[in-house]
């Protein structure tokens, strides 16, 4: 019996059928009219919105604002709980880098974060940009960061206040507090100093949304003066720049989800010619950072699945030059590393739990930083600086608050600096972490990671939201998440499934769970609700799932295939209408995600494939359950329409079940409220909307 009566009538989007025919095969869409034809434009100025399609948004929010009105007192509650969790006074520790120790703060009531340094001689500490300040009279704000210069003197910060992603970059003296005049719109966020702090290396975002333009500007120089360093011709790559600790190089990154390629320039010479690395070659992954007097780098070359670590020379970099440091150790997967004048320092993965490496230069003597909980989550923070023995970690497990750790690297002693608060308590041994493994039909082992109240009964009675994601090798944390605990402490069991998809279990995993292997993403996340409901933690009925953007995906191909194995679902900036998309070259996400999906465009198989399980296109005449669908206006990564148009696919081809329900944010794209109090009452909304569906929202 649905939660959900007396509802007013669901808005219908009207039916105008445009056919389109590829490789032989011709498709119907009724819904293509609800995405706008000036989407650049629109991303920059929402408000050139179409006028029948803002009207058609602001009916569906109206709808679900209907749908979920009685909730609006345990919404209250919900928010009112989350952010009495939260300190509101926090700041973040200071990492060292020379002089000066760098960090956050947030003051109470406030939205936005502070940035600040200290001397370090304990001189005080300074405000270098209060986001509160700047986000003044703004529907939407979200800061890029601050990055100050080799001396100290000045800081670039960036900030987007629309939520589509194109950023303005300024420049701020330290010593004034004033900005300079130098005004730098439509770019990626931030920038890289050259070596003398005389000016910055950034990257332009073309019309299309699209990183391909290197440009270095001077600073008291006219912006369209600005030096073009780098131009990537070919859509299907993205492209960002960074400088090295050491002040010594600017790094040109350019990859896509498989192939990587660097171009190296000298930070003291802006005008030099970027040196190449190793060219791409699709397939083959590789990523640098400094070492003195070499390159240390992380790369999948010559067949190393999971990742190897090899050095080369810094003046000649070329994959000729390459030696090995870390071999390549099939099933330990090397995500990421960092050098120091003394160390090497790694962060691994094995049997699904992450671990810390660190080795001498000198010696080659290795050791491990790890914790022994069930599932837990690492974090390598590293250091500002490069001639240091001191680097930072965190830790945390679901049911442990966040730990940030200094560690010296020589004497193996570890110093704890914060434990995150929880103002309104926490009791740890209030609560079960469990790490348990979902059977796959092909035989695999999915993990799971779940938390529950140490009261809550497991007799299939306890309502469960179960989490998934499973793309891009992304692997979810099992973290700490003060957030969930309202559900918890309502008697839920919090799951997070770790599907085909993420690296979670090294590459294979994410290699088997993309292209033609994609379908084991969506049955692995079915497996893991089966096994949830014979272990009995929950049943089929009190199951919401949820999952944001290519999990929203997710969210859309489950439903499809087995609606009646959840009781609701949640589906945030949901990537639903993945052909179309794919077949769209001017988005700005489409070629680049060509290399996860396939071309449908060049290839009838990735047309076919994406068509098999592509939620928009594979809505069937069945009872569905209750949908919550989430989408941001300026979204440039998930544009709105996809969600629009499979609501209103769904709504008109069901037979039974629902509500459906749609919501814009009309002041935000992909990651919602820039707020951090905002984002917190659209959790209270997608929370309530679980506990409406499983009957715990009186």
């Amino acid at each position: 019996m649905t939660a959900f009566k007396d509802l007013p009538q669901a808005p219908r989007a009207e039916r105008r059928p445009i056919s389109d025919t590829r490789h032989g095969v011709t498709r119907t869409d009724d819904y293509a009219w609800l995405r706008t034809a000036n989407w650049q434009e629109m991303f920059k100025r929402p408000e050139t919105l179409e006028p029948e399609i803002r009207q058609h948004l602001e009916a569906e929010n109206a709808y679900q604002r209907a749908a979920l009105a009685d909730t609006a007192v345990l919404r209250d509650e919900l928010f009112k709980e989350m952010k009495a969790r939260i300190k509101e006074d926090d700041s973040s520790v200071p990492s060292p880098d020379g002089a000066f120790a760098y960090g956050t703060e947030f003051v109470t009531g406030g939205e936005q974060p502070r940035y600040f340094r200290e001397a370090r001689d304990g001189s005080g500490r300074e405000i270098i940009l209060d986001g509160d300040a700047e986000a003044q009279g703004r529907d939407y704000f979200r800061l890029a960061g601050s990055s100050h210069s080799p001396d100290h003197s000045r800081t670039i910060w960036g900030y987007d206040d629309k939520g589509s992603e194109f950023y303005t970059v300024k420049v701020r003296d330290l010593a004034s507090g004033q900005d300079l005049e130098d005004i730098v719109e439509n770019t990626g966020g931030g920038g890289s100093w050259c070596a003398d702090g005389s000016g910055f290396f950034y990257t332009r975002l073309d019309e299309n949304h699209r990183p391909s333009k290197i440009f270095f500007h001077r600073l008291g120089t006219p912006v369209a003066d600005d030096r073009l360093i780098y131009e990537e011709t070919d859509t299907g790559f993205f492209m960002g720049v960074g400088g090295s600790r050491l002040d010594d190089f600017i790094f040109i990154d350019i990859h896509d989800h498989e192939t990587s390629e660097f171009r190296l320039l000298p930070a003291n010479d802006p005008f030099a010619e970027p040196k190449l690395v190793a060219p791409r070659e699709t397939g083959i992954e590789y990523d640098l950072t400094e070492g003195g007097d070499v390159f240390f780098i992380l790369t999948n070359a010559d067949g190393a699945e999971d990742f190897k670590i090899v050095e080369a020379p810094v003046h000649q970099p070329e994959r000729a030059n390459w030696r090995e440091v870390v071999g390549h150790k099939p099933g330990r997967l090397i995500l990421a590393h960092m050098a120091f004048s003394r160390f090497l320092v790694w962060l691994e993965r094995e049997n699904s739990l992450p671990r810390i490496i660190v080795r001498d230069r000198e010696t080659g003597e290795e050791h491990a930083i790890a914790f022994d909980e069930e599932a837990y989550s690492l974090g390598l923070q590293g250091s500002l600086e490069y001639d240091t023995d001191i680097i930072r970690f965190s830790y945390s497990s679901m049911t442990t608050p966040s730990q940030l750790f200094d560690y010296d690297m020589r004497t193996r002693e570890r110093t704890l600096l914060k434990t995150q608060e929880v103002p309104s308590g926490h009791n740890p041994d209030d609560y079960v972490t469990r790490r348990v493994m979902a059977p796959a039909a092909d035989g695999e082992t999915v993990p799971v990671s779940l938390i529950y109240h140490k009261d809550t009964p497991l007799d299939g009675s306890a309502p469960c939201l179960l989490y998934g994601y499973g793309s891009y090798g992304i692997t979810i944390p099992a973290s700490f998440n003060t957030n969930c605990l309202s559900l918890v402490d309502r008697g839920f069991v919090y799951a997070i499934a770790h599907i085909r998809g993420g690296k979670d279990k090294g590459f294979g995993w994410y290699d088997k769970g993309r292209r033609e292997h994609k379908l084991n993403t969506f049955t692995d996340f079915i497996a893991a609700a089966d096994h949830l409901v014979a272990d009995g933690f929950t049943s089929h009925s009190k199951i919401v799932a949820q999952g944001g953007s290519a999990g929203g995906m997710l969210m859309g191909a489950v439903v499809n295939m087995a609606p009646e194995k959840f009781g609701g679902i949640i589906a945030a900036v949901p990537f639903v209408d993945v052909l179309n998309t794919m077949l769209d070259d001017t988005l700005p996400l489409t070629p680049p995600e060509w290399p996860e999906w396939g071309n449908p465009i060049a290839s009838k198989d990735a047309y076919d494939l994406i068509a098999s399980y592509a939620p928009y296109e594979n809505v069937t005449a069945t009872t569905y359950p209750p949908i919550f669908a989430i989408a941001g206006l300026t979204d440039p990564r998930v544009t709105y329409w996809e969600p629009a148009k499979w609501v209103a696919r769904m709504r008109e081809t069901m037979t039974g079940g629902g509500p459906i329900l749609f919501k814009t944010n009309m002041d935000a794209g992909h990651a919602g409220a820039s707020g951090r109090f905002q984002r917190l009452e659209e959790i209270a909304h997608e929370y309530a909307f679980a506990l409406k569906v499983v009957g715990k929202a009186a």
